[in-house]
């Protein structure tokens, strides 16, 4: 990729002259490191509830941060205006922050602004299709939901993208840049029997673009499964109480896993050895029956990055 393919090259006025200029400015008072980030995000929402478009959103942000990192201490500071002085501005902001005191040198960036690998070779972003074709997305699951069952009485179909562009600058002449896609279609239903109300949901999406809207996240399949559960809901009785044991299978379970332990895996907490884990890299931690895998490089799923928000390629763990 060249580096004039970059938003912030083409529509923004960025030059490499003004990335090196900030960051030396981050750094005019010494400090460890520095970096830029940059991000424009446009984004997109519909809803569709009782067959009509309840609302239909498009959002743009903009914005660039810099961070200054001397010893402990850490200076941020960030503006939504990207013209020089602006930015300028924050990396002085920044440095006052990190409270350093020494004096610091001129920098350049000396590896060429270059992203060699995609996950997610979308060759149309989604902010680029034309509204109707979302909505005619709405639509189906919207009709498939009602045809589904007579006893499904609401349903709510919801689309969200986004198309986020990033630009990682940093002292240690890292620059490269990124564009990341995002979609997601929801299907809500609402079922009704003798009185009782239940409800089922099913969504889908990923880093692609309209056409991950196929196959078992059809719009039609998505309705039809959040209509099944609802369906199925009417008959549930209430669950066991009390201590027993649960499993977890592979998936979204994975974020009760994250709110134990991930915290304590975060590299500050075991630097200053605050963490349980402090210490322990290479030493098992876990049971043996447990197996936890953090990949970042499986395509087109959402939580997969070419790079991560300082420019480190992401990988499997």
């Amino acid at each position: 990729m060249e580096i004039h393919k970059s938003i912030f090259f083409e529509n923004y006025n960025v030059t490499n002259s003004d990335l090196e200029a900030c960051l030396a400015e981050a750094l005019s008072h010494g400090g460890d490191y520095a970096d830029l980030y940059f991000e424009y995000r446009i984004n997109h929402s519909i809803v569709l509830e009782e067959q009509i478009i309840k609302s239909a959103t498009k959002g743009i942000n903009i914005g660039a941060g810099v961070r200054v990192i001397s010893g402990e201490k850490t200076g941020y500071a960030y503006s939504d205006d990207l013209s020089r002085d602006n930015i300028l501005k924050a990396a002085r902001t920044a440095a006052l922050i990190a409270n350093t005191s020494a004096q610091g040198g001129s920098l350049s960036i000396q590896n060429p602004l270059a992203q060699n690998r995609s996950f997610y070779p979308v060759p149309v972003f989604p902010a680029e299709f034309e509204i109707a074709e979302k909505i005619a997305l709405l639509e189906r699951a919207d009709n498939a939901a009602r045809a589904h069952d007579a006893r499904i009485k609401q349903v709510q179909a919801s689309y969200v993208d986004e198309t986020k562009h990033v630009l990682v600058v940093t002292s240690d002449g890292r620059c490269v840049w990124d564009i990341q896609p995002m979609v997601r279609l929801n299907v809500m239903c609402l079922a009704e029997e003798g009185g009782k109300r239940q409800s089922g949901y099913q969504g889908g999406g990923g880093r692609r673009a309209l056409d991950v809207f196929t196959g078992e996240l059809d719009p039609s399949a998505l309705a039809r499964e959040s209509a099944r559960q609802a369906i199925l809901q009417l008959q549930a009785i209430d669950a066991p109480a009390g201590s027993m044991e649960v499993v977890l299978g592979p998936g979204w379970p994975g974020i009760l896993l994250h709110e134990a332990i991930g915290h304590g895996l975060e590299a500050d907490f075991n630097r200053k050895r605050t963490s349980a884990f402090a210490g322990l890299v290479g030493q098992k931690v876990g049971s043996e029956l447990c197996t936890v895998v953090d990949d970042g490089t499986i395509p087109f799923r959402r939580g997969s990055l070419n790079i991560d928000d300082e420019g480190n390629p992401t990988h499997q763990t």
